[in-house]
């Protein structure tokens, strides 16, 4: 008798489970039976019937899934975590649950409706290494929805999963404690490696000033933060933010420790020689998994050059890189830009004064920006960080016309706009205007507009997360800010404040407090970090920890209004500006 033919098809697979069941069931058996049973009935059972998936089979804390596709596979799985999250924000600790998630794409057994096979051997593989309230896929999976799916994941390598013959190179959504804080460490130890990204990944060190005139270190610093400036508007680049790779200035590093630090793969060294109205710049790539040079050259030119001087190098490394740009954005990368080198020069002063951030540098800085825009009032550069400068002024204080300031910062990105309707850093300017004047759709569609057009720049990708936060969608800011950090692993506090105000608000106070305290260490008066950390640690039922942080809070900021500061932050709803400030009164800080 001839055996029974096995049915076999290609299906994606989803395998769940309950992060911590047992632990779960044995502080509380009947209530998780029954918050699990509310959450398959309510929740999750009807999304993956409306994303047409069947449930094969449950356990007592998991199930098994099939999927005409992996689309729909994925988007039920997202929608289910983010609806999980929403339910457990207003959970005590003891009673949140948390899915962890696997999904491949595979050929698999059908048996009397059971299914069998390596896809789905695989499938709960990855579950097994997905974080709580995560979603692990395998390279097969990710490759079928990328770009199809409202969720960002990240890389994490060949995975040897538990007997699976061969490894698996896996993807994890980038959303979890586990997930998140994993690469946000900003020590430069040698032995913190980052994996390397996909795409080529570059990092441009910062020029040496070979001008014998210390004076000239700005303008040294300036060539290089161009020429990096230059390299984020091209897509298929990752590019290190200059806040990280400046971190090593001055230091005698072994490049390929730094390659691993900063996760990326090639470095860009160079040198600037200004003498009077002459300037030479050098600059060699360099692979850092080895050290090997794959481009080195000279450029000697006047100073009216120095553009040309800079689109001359970019030029040569996406050339040695074998990056291959369309037309369009041959010519948004390297539109012919002019000014005069006094402008330039203006512009690199009042920057270094910029990224001070004070009242009095700010001034300081604005004129000089002004000098130049008197020089050359189409300067793209000028204008963008004026619209900074003055929009800063406004939202905190330091303009005598807060309305007119606003207005000004507006009229800078609408000038540079003018001259280059592809200037993405314009769209930072707006959005962070319309931010702070509490209209959120215009700042959320002007921060996605500058990614499109500086898809490396960790500036446009933290600020663009601010602007979602502010707006209500702390999901979109989390996975904004972590992309921020990723393009500037080091030196990137600003962004790590506003994930960790945004995954409070996720209620996942446990993330909150951790990088709001990493980054205390470092800036240990950063109001906006404490607030977080006191109302993180109340809403974790630490409440003598946040009322000691109120106090140190108080001592380094003894004119603290709670009302005066709640008034500054511009977010859209009233509930998510409750949710801060509440426990930050209960903590004991002055109205």
């Amino acid at each position: 008798m001839a055996p029974e033919r096995v049915e076999r098809r290609l299906a994606a697979v989803l395998a769940a489970d309950v992060a911590g069941y047992s632990r779960l069931m044995g502080t509380d058996e009947e209530g998780t039976l029954a918050r699990l049973k509310a959450a398959r009935k309510d929740l999750i059972d009807p999304t993956i019937a409306a994303h047409r998936g069947r449930i094969v089979k449950t356990t007592g804390d998991g199930m098994l899934v099939e999927f005409g596709s992996v689309v729909d596979a994925v988007r039920s799985s997202v929608e289910v975590q983010d609806r999980i999250a929403e339910l457990n924000a207003s959970a005590p600790q003891q009673h949140r649950i948390a899915f962890r998630i696997g999904i491949h794409v595979g050929d698999i057994m059908i048996d009397n409706d059971d299914i069998f096979g390596d896809g789905v051997n695989i499938a709960a593989r990855l579950e097994n290494i997905a974080d709580p309230g995560g979603i692990c896929l395998s390279d097969d999976a990710y490759r079928q929805i990328r770009g199809k799916v409202d969720a960002a994941f990240e890389d994490i390598g060949q995975q040897n999963l538990k007997n699976i013959a061969e490894p698996v190179r896996v993807w994890r959504m980038k959303i979890g404690a586990k997930a998140s804080t994993a690469h946000l460490a900003t020590s430069t130890e040698p032995h913190h490696v980052r994996p390397l990204s996909r795409k080529p990944s570059i990092a441009v060190l910062p020029f040496q000033n070979m001008s014998g005139d210390i004076e000239q270190e700005y303008f040294a610093d300036g060539i290089a933060e161009d020429v990096l400036t230059t390299l984020s508007k091209i897509q298929e680049l990752m590019v290190i933010a200059r806040n990280s790779s400046f971190a090593f200035k001055g230091q005698n590093r072994d490049i390929r420790e730094i390659g691993q630090i900063l996760g990326a793969r090639y470095l860009l060294e160079g040198s600037v020689r200004k003498l009077g109205n002459r300037v030479r710049l050098t600059a060699q790539l360099i692979d850092s998994r080895d050290g090997s040079h794959l481009w080195a050259d000279r450029f000697d030119g006047e100073l009216d050059d120095v553009f040309d001087l800079q689109d001359r190098i970019t030029r040569e490394i996406v050339e040695a890189l074998e990056v291959q740009l369309t037309v369009g954005e041959r010519a948004r990368v390297w539109r012919k830009r002019s000014g005069s080198p006094l402008a330039y020069e203006y512009v690199l002063k009042g920057r270094a004064l910029y990224v001070n951030f004070a009242r009095q540098t700010h001034a300081q800085g604005r004129k000089l920006l002004e000098e130049a825009l008197e020089i050359n009032p189409a300067f793209m550069p000028a204008l963008y960080l004026l619209g900074l400068t003055l929009t800063d002024q406004a939202r905190f204080g330091w303009a005598k016309d807060e309305d007119e300031a606003y207005q000004a910062a507006l009229d800078c990105a609408d000038r540079a706009l003018a001259v280059d309707p592809g200037f993405g850093e314009a769209y930072l300017v707006i959005g962070y205007v319309r931010t702070f004047q509490r209209r959120h759709d215009e700042a959320v569609t002007a921060g996605e507009a500058a990614i499109s057009l500086v898809p490396s720049s960790s500036d446009a990708h933290h600020m663009a997360g601010m602007y979602h936060g502010y707006a209500g969608n702390f999901r979109k800011a989390v996975l904004y800010e972590e992309h921020a950090q990723r393009l500037s692993p080091i030196e990137r506090n600003e962004s790590m404040v506003d994930e960790a105000r945004a995954r409070f608000h996720l209620g996942d106070f446990a993330t909150a407090h951790d990088i709001a305290s990493r980054v205390l260490k470092q800036r240990p008066l950063w109001l906006t970090a404490q607030s977080t950390l006191i109302a993180a640690l109340w809403n974790l039922g630490r409440q003598n920890e946040a009322r000691v942080i109120s106090t140190d809070l108080l001592a380094g900021h003894p004119n603290f209004s709670l009302a005066r500061w709640a008034s500054l932050l511009p977010y859209r709803r009233q509930g998510d500006l409750d949710a801060l400030v509440n426990p930050l009164r209960m903590a004991g800080l002055p109205e």
